[in-house]
């Protein structure tokens, strides 16, 4: 078969042409240290690595989220500590505040040191963060929650809005609680009903906390009224469950000091010392709105600790028993800081859970999508060498077949 000088020249160029792009291709794979420089270059390998790399896109979003709500439940946390400590601080003040020795020097004292803590107290609860974003605000994050009331307790600004952060495909996880939720509600279980004598008794009657007796009984989440009648020698009291529609009225008893008084079938109440027929007192739910804000409660007591009680049973009285239900209402509102607390601590654990899951897909992601693409740098190098080689022969070749011709033999 003749080959013309044409074919020749084109198909050694062609060769050459060849060897040059798969050189060039070889050294963007080693300076990139990437296989895939085009889908050409294996489609399936590149359809593979769009995923991946979609992948680890929404993994990387997934550790930025969770990051940030971690360190939102943080702070939220470490605030609720705080809180914590300082209503501990408010039950022993109130506590204190019941010694039978103190004077009326020694409650105002008591009440000065209650309106400080009551300070502190306002300002957790308008904790904001970094970012001017307040804590407790629900979805007003940037309006101050708490401002005070005329008259004794707290406006609230903000809203019932709970921010939530997509953690990971199927999961979201709340980054804040309401002020509403943490301040100003308490939870029904765990928590114990509230005694509180009327303001207007004229006599010496004393309350104590209610106790259960049966906690099957439905009634035990009534609302009660006990109301004494009959003589200062002789006294008796009715009690009414204001809930029961209409509400019932027990018929009047004889009132002994030493006998608790029954509450429904569930629950008793033992009331001290010489009630004024006219005195009432009541035992309300511990959901109920005036018994669950605690800033509510702390100027109720910060208020009847400023009034003189000095040689005045009445007063004396009155003080007793705002006191006695302070503490009750204070204890209830604690226990739902640390119900709360306990469970901002249970989504921190989960989110700490999730970013070591999180880390871990990640760097599989990332080692998957190294290995698709990755470059084999000894295999690229002796590829690359081989061709260099195998480049510079072809071009040695073809210049000296270019020399070659039956001329020269026969001018020789």
């Amino acid at each position: 078969m003749r080959i013309s000088t044409s074919q020749f020249y084109n198909q050694n160029i062609q060769t050459m042409d060849n060897q040059q792009s798969q050189l060039g291709t070889y050294y963007q794979q080693l300076s990139s240290g990437t296989a895939l420089t085009t889908p050409a270059d294996n489609p399936l390998a590149a359809a593979q690595a769009v995923q991946l790399t979609m992948t680890s896109a929404t993994l990387t979003q997934y550790q930025s989220n969770q990051n940030s709500a971690l360190s939102s439940l943080q702070l939220e946390d470490k605030t609720l500590s705080s809180v914590t400590n300082t209503m501990t601080t408010i039950v022993s003040e109130l506590t204190r505040a019941g010694d039978g020795t103190l004077n009326d020097t020694d409650r105002a004292s008591i009440a000065q040191a209650l309106q400080g803590y009551r300070s502190q107290l306002l300002n957790l609860a308008n904790t904001s963060d970094g970012a001017g974003n307040y804590l407790f605000s629900g979805f007003q994050a940037t309006t101050a929650p708490f401002t005070n009331a005329v008259g004794g307790g707290v406006n609230y600004q903000g809203d019932n809005g709970i921010r939530e952060a997509q953690v990971t495909d199927t999961r979201q996880v709340a980054t804040n609680d309401s002020g509403s939720s943490v301040f100003l509600t308490v939870p029904a279980v765990g928590t114990s009903p509230v005694a509180a004598s009327a303001a207007s008794n004229t006599g010496t009657g004393l309350i104590g906390a209610p106790s259960i007796t049966n906690p099957a009984i439905a009634t035990n989440a009534d609302n009660y009224t006990i109301t004494f009648g009959g003589t200062p020698a002789a006294p008796t009291y009715t009690v009414t469950d204001n809930t029961a529609v209409p509400p019932t009225t027990t018929a009047a008893t004889a009132f002994n000091a030493n006998t608790p008084i029954a509450l429904g079938s569930g629950m008793q109440v033992a009331i001290k010392g010489a009630p004024a027929p006219g005195d009432t007192f009541s035992v309300t739910p511990a959901t109920t709105p005036q018994n669950s804000s605690v800033f509510a409660t702390l100027d109720a007591i910060i208020s009847a600790l400023q009034q003189p009680a000095n040689n005045n049973p009445t007063a004396t009285a009155t003080q007793s028993n705002a006191l006695t239900t302070a503490v009750s209402r204070f204890q209830n509102s604690l226990t739902n800081v640390t119900v709360v607390q306990a469970s901002v601590g249970g989504r921190e654990q989960e989110l700490q859970a999730l970013q070591t899951t999180t880390r871990t897909n990640s760097t599989q992601t990332q080692s998957n999508l190294a290995d698709l693409t990755g470059v084999d740098m000894v295999t690229a190098i002796t590829k690359f060498e081989q061709t260099q080689s195998a480049l510079q022969a072809a071009q040695q070749t073809f210049v000296k077949m270019q020399g070659m011709s039956l001329f020269q033999y026969i001018g020789g």
